[in-house]
């Protein structure tokens, strides 16, 4: 007869109550057992000394005897201190399966597509440039050759809101006059 150390569920619905149990491996979870050895609350907190109760001596009897302690029973008896139970090490444990593997490369490969798209867009010509605002600082003419440039850039043939961002950007530039140094130089030559 292979005996088991095992968990016999009780309580309520929604209200889980174990009693730490020897029986016969064949017998049903919650059915009839040799020996009640221990009991264990789920309910209670973690600290609380009545969450698991555990006689020791009778564990280790029938540990001796040849019981087998399942995983959960196998913990409870290494808290208590009866039998040191080795940490288990499952590498492959926190790995994804194959469908959640299959699920990121699609993912992978839209979002790459995506990208591609946006840089398509981004390397496809660009609408018309939009005539920046020149500083007062720079003269009439600077300004108008800036814009005359872009406008020259955008299409060889000036569109009519081309023209209409020219005259907006000459509206905008005040015009600069020449310096008072020299006006008289050109009066003299004038006259």
């Amino acid at each position: 007869m292979a005996l088991s150390m095992r968990l016999s569920r009780g309580g309520s619905k929604k209200r889980p109550y174990y009693r730490i149990v020897i029986a016969d491996a064949r017998s049903p979870r919650d059915g009839k057992f040799i020996e009640k050895i221990g009991t264990y609350n789920p309910l209670l907190a973690k600290d609380d000394e009545k969450r698991i109760i555990l006689d020791g001596d009778r564990a280790k009897h029938w540990l001796s005897v040849g019981a087998q302690p399942t995983d959960r029973v196998a913990r409870f008896l290494d808290v208590t201190g009866v039998k040191e139970r080795t940490a288990k090490n499952n590498p492959n444990k926190g790995k994804p399966g194959e469908k959640a593997v299959e699920r990121a490369e699609e993912r992978a490969e839209k979002a790459k597509a995506a990208e591609e798209a946006a840089a398509e867009a981004a390397a496809a010509p660009a609408p018309e440039p939009v005539a920046e605002e020149v500083p007062v600082e720079d003269s009439q003419a600077e300004a108008e050759a800036v814009v005359a440039a872009e406008v020259e850039a955008a299409t060889e043939e000036p569109t009519p809101e081309a023209e209409q961002v020219a005259e907006a950007v000459a509206e905008q530039t005040p015009a600069v006059e020449a310096p008072a140094a020299d006006a008289p130089a050109e009066e003299k030559s004038e006259g």
